[in-house]
C-alpha cells in the first residue's frame, strides 16, 4: 500500500531540557540514551526560491524512482517539479497564474493564509494528479494529460460536482488495492463533512467512495480528522476531534472508528457504525472532552497494543488548568484515561485562524524492547520523549538527537525566520534514503497579511538523509 501522509514541522524552538516535567510511575525513572542514533545528510538539491512572508503547506512525493514536488514560488505562484531520482536538478513548471475573482473562484496564487497547502499523488497509470491554494474555495485541482509529464497539467474544474464550492485540507491517498482515493472538507471550520472520492483509471473519472460523508457534523459542528491509516491488523483507523465554531478552543470530545475495507466502519467495540458518524454516537467517543478543555485539531496520537487494540496519548486541561498529556486505553468495555505528565504550564489557545503551537504532539510507537515512547514538543520544556512500559505506564525518557530541523543554520537574517520541513508522502525505492523539503518562512499570522518590510524569499532544498550509525 502507499502511504499518504501530509506533515509540515515549524521549527522555532531550541530543544534544551532541563528541569523534571514529566510524572512517572517509578520511583528511579528509567533513561535510555539514544542519542548516538543521528542521521546524515547524504545529498542536498537547491531547487527554487520561495515566499517566506508566512508558512504553508509544500509537498513531496516519491513515486518509487520520480519524485514530484509541487510548492509556492517567491512570487506566490503555484510550482510543481519532477525528476528521476537519481538525478541532481528538478524540471520546473508554473501553473498558469489564475485570479478566484475570474476564474470560477479558483486561483494558483498564493495569498495570506496557511491553511491553502498543496498535494499532489501519481495514479497507477502514472497521472499527476494536484490540489491546493483552497481553504473554504471552490475545488483547486488539475491533472496531468499525459502520464509522469507535469507541463500537462490541466485544470479539471470539478470531480463529481458537488459539494464542491466550500473545500478545504485536500489529500491524496491510497487503499490496499492501490486505488486512488482524495478526500477534503466540505464546509467551514465548526460547520463541515468529511468527503471521499474514488479515481477510476479506466474512465479518467471520479465517483464517491461513500453514499454518505464520513463524518458529518450536522450543521452545527465539523470534524478534524486523521487520514485513515492502514496498520498491521489489517484495519483503518481514523481519528478525530470536533470543533463548534472557528474558535479553536471549542474542540471537544476525542473520537475514534475503524474499517476493513473503508466502506463498513466500526467502533473500537465492535459495533458498526451507520454512516455518517456523528457527536450522537457515543460509542466513538474516546474521551469526552468539553469545549475550552484543552484539546486542539492534532492534539492525538494513537499506536495498536499487543492485543492489536487502539491506545491514545492527548492532551487536555487537568483540574488545576495545566495542560497535560493523558493515555486512553481500552478496560473493561470502556475507555481508561490516565494522566502521564504533571505540567505547570497552561497553554491557553483560542481564536480564528492559523496559530503557532505551543505544544505539538509527534511520535508515537511501539519499540524493538516491547515497550512504547511518545515524542512531543513543549514551549516550555522542549523536545521530549517519554517511555512507556507495556502497561503504558510512564517510567522515564529517551533521550534523543536533536531534531533535524534544530540541527540547520537559518540562512536568512530577517528577524523571526523559522525552518519549515515537508517529509516525503510518497514511497521511494530506496528505504536507505529518507527525503524531505526544506524552506525558511515567519511564523503564522492568523491568516492576515502582515505589514512590510517582508523578508526576502528562502531557499528550498531537497534533502536526502541516511541513518549515520547504519552498516
Amino acid at each position: 500500500m502507499k502511504k499518504i501522509r501530509s506533515l509540515v514541522l515549524s521549527v522555532i524552538f531550541c530543544c534544551a531540557y532541563s528541569g523534571t516535567f514529566a510524572q512517572t510511575d517509578m520511583a528511579d525513572p528509567m533513561i535510555i540514551d539514544e542519542t548516538d542514533q543521528s542521521i546524515a545528510v547524504a545529498r542536498v538539491i537547491p531547487i527554487d526560491s520561495v515566499w517566506a512572508g508566512h508558512p504553508v503547506g509544500f509537498c513531496l512525493y516519491s513515486d518509487c524512482n520520480r519524485q514530484y514536488i509541487a510548492y509556492y514560488n517567491s512570487e506566490r505562484r503555484m510550482v510543481v517539479g519532477q525528476k528521476d531520482a537519481a538525478d541532481e536538478k528538478f524540471q520546473l513548471y508554473t501553473l498558469p497564474a489564475t485570479y478566484r475573482e475570474s476564474a470560477g473562484g479558483t486561483s494558483t496564487i498564493l495569498g495570506w493564509d496557511s491553511h491553502n497547502s498543496i498535494t499532489l499523488a501519481a495514479d497507477s497509470e502514472g497521472y499527476i494528479h494536484l490540489a491546493g491554494n483552497m481553504h473554504v474555495d471552490p475545488l483547486t485541482y488539475f491533472r496531468s494529460a499525459v502520464p509522469g509529464d507535469i507541463t500537462s497539467l490541466e485544470q479539471v474544474m470539478k470531480m463529481v460536482g458537488a459539494e464542491e464550492d466550500r473545500c478545504t485540507y485536500p489529500n491524496f491517498m491510497f487503499t490496499a488495492d492501490g486505488d486512488l482515493l482524495f478526500h477534503y472538507r466540505d464546509g467551514g471550520s465548526g460547520n463541515g463533512n468529511e468527503i471521499y472520492n474514488i479515481y477510476s483509471t479506466e474512465t479518467r473519472e471520479w465517483e464517491r467512495l461513500l453514499d454518505a460523508p464520513l463524518t458529518d457534523g450536522q450543521g452545527k459542528m465539523n470534524a478534524y480528522q486523521s487520514e485513515p491509516v492502514l496498520l498491521n491488523d489489517g484495519w483503518y483507523h481514523v481519528y478525530w476531534v470536533w470543533r463548534d465554531t472557528p474558535d479553536c478552543s471549542t474542540n471537544h470530545d476525542l473520537s475514534y472508528m475503524k474499517s476493513p475495507d473503508l466502506l463498513h466502519w466500526f467502533d473500537a467495540f465492535g459495533n458498526e457504525i451507520t454512516l455518517p458518524a456523528t457527536i450522537n454516537d457515543p460509542g466513538l467517543i474516546v474521551d469526552p472532552i468539553p469545549p475550552g478543555g484543552g484539546i486542539i485539531n492534532l492534539a492525538a496520537k494513537m499506536v495498536l497494543n499487543d492485543d492489536q487494540l487502539p491506545v491514545f496519548i492527548y492532551h487536555k486541561y487537568d483540574s488545576e488548568g495545566n495542560l497535560q498529556l493523558y493515555v486512553s486505553r481500552l478496560g473493561n468495555d470502556k475507555w481508561v484515561a490516565k494522566q502521564i505528565t504533571t505540567w505547570d504550564y497552561r497553554w491557553d489557545f483560542s481564536g480564528w485562524g492559523s496559530i503557532v503551537f505551543e505544544v505539538y504532539l509527534k511520535d508515537f510507537r511501539k519499540r524493538d524492547d516491547g515497550m512504547y515512547e511518545f515524542s512531543y514538543y513543549h514551549k516550555k520544556y522542549g523536545n521530549e520523549t517519554i517511555l512507556l512500559d507495556k502497561d503504558f505506564n510512564n517510567i522515564g525518557k529517551v533521550l534523543k538527537p536533536d531534531p533535524f530541523g534544530d540541527q540547520l543554520t537559518l540562512e536568512g537574517n530577517f528577524p523571526g525566520l523559522q525552518v519549515n520541513i515537508a517529509a516525503d508522502i510518497g514511497s521511494d525505492c530506496n528505504p536507505d534514503v529518507k527525503y524531505l523539503l526544506k524552506w525558511e518562512t515567519l511564523t503564522q499570522n492568523r491568516d492576515q497579511p502582515r505589514p512590510e518590510p517582508w523578508p526576502e524569499p528562502s531557499r528550498l532544498y531537497l534533502y536526502g538523509l541516511v541513518d549515520f550509525n547504519a552498516e
